[in-house]
């Protein structure tokens, strides 16, 4: 098994009168972990329900490896989204919910099914309305890792986790990632749990992409500069300040923007320190209105 390419070129959805995805361009490589950040209805939902062939595109197109997966049985069934619901048979015992699931996934492993459904405790036996939020969450999570799809795509769905079953699903994602392969892209509020899992990410903003490469790449977009608060005052005057602390005589300011040679040579000169910036902190700072101004 092994990852798929997914291309979207000038993708646009429409429902009504709101245009959820607006001309979207994006690749999401094989074989690689992306984040899809954007803020409630930018239109992350809508985009992972076109490339599942939930809903068709009103403009543009989705290709996973190469063609077009709606009604493309042979491909659809390379391509797995898990949605926050879950997507249970909601009259159905969970077993039979996950019976129906292995029937319609070719890479679906049964063993490794069964050994998360132990680790989160979750009851097949009961129906989707007698289980927790958390262990509905943890169902879907199963589904989406035991099915091990080409395509894997998660839309939220460990929010109804706990924070120790949170941080097992990421744990068991990236080992079985490593072992197994394949294109997976996380959609999350999370951010600070799961940015270190993302090898790209891509942002939505209104339904428009306004990030899109690779982790390290936006990662170099901001700094921290940090010192004596008055140096730092004078050294930063220039730069586009994010957001500032201070603790005693020391402050630490964020910085939007990609700190060149020269400027990184004169914050060292002044004896300040230059750190890196959270993925969260640039989400936060490139969708938030009155910073982009």
């Amino acid at each position: 098994m092994s990852g798929l390419d997914v291309e979207l070129r000038d993708l646009t959805v429409d429902y009504k009168d709101t245009r959820a995805v607006d001309s979207v361009t994006a690749s999401f490589p094989a074989n690689t972990i992306t984040g899809l950040l954007g803020r409630n209805g930018s239109g992350k939902t809508t985009m992972l329900s076109v490339i599942a062939s939930l809903r068709r595109p009103s403009a543009g197109h989705v290709l996973v490896d190469g063609r077009d997966p709606y009604e493309d049985e042979q491909l659809m069934e390379q391509v797995c989204l898990i949605r926050e619901s879950g997507d249970v048979l909601a009259e159905e015992k969970l077993k039979v919910t996950l019976k129906y699931i292995a029937s319609a996934r070719p890479n679906w492993d049964q063993e490794f099914a069964e050994e998360l459904l132990d680790a989160f405790e979750v009851d097949i036996s009961k129906k989707p309305t007698k289980v927790s939020r958390g262990q509905r969450s943890a169902f879907g999570a199963v589904i989406g890792l035991a099915s091990r799809a080409p395509v894997t795509m998660f839309d939220e769905v460990y929010l109804g986790m706990d924070a120790p079953s949170r941080r097992r699903f990421y744990d068991v994602l990236i080992t079985d990632y490593v072992e197994h392969p394949r294109t997976i892209i996380l959609s999350s509020h999370l951010i600070s749990e799961v940015e270190q899992l993302f090898e790209n990410v891509v942002v939505l903003d209104d339904g428009r992409v306004v990030v899109h490469e690779d982790a390290d790449t936006m990662r170099s977009q901001g700094a921290t500069v940090t010192g004596p608060a008055a140096q730092v005052d004078a050294a930063v005057g220039d730069l586009r300040v994010l957001s500032e602390h201070s603790l005693g005589p020391t402050k630490q300011v964020t910085v939007l923007g990609a700190l060149d040679d020269a400027t990184h040579r004169r914050l060292r000169a002044a004896g300040l320190e230059i750190g890196a910036v959270p993925i969260q902190d640039l989400f936060i700072a490139l969708t938030d209105k009155e910073v982009r101004r």
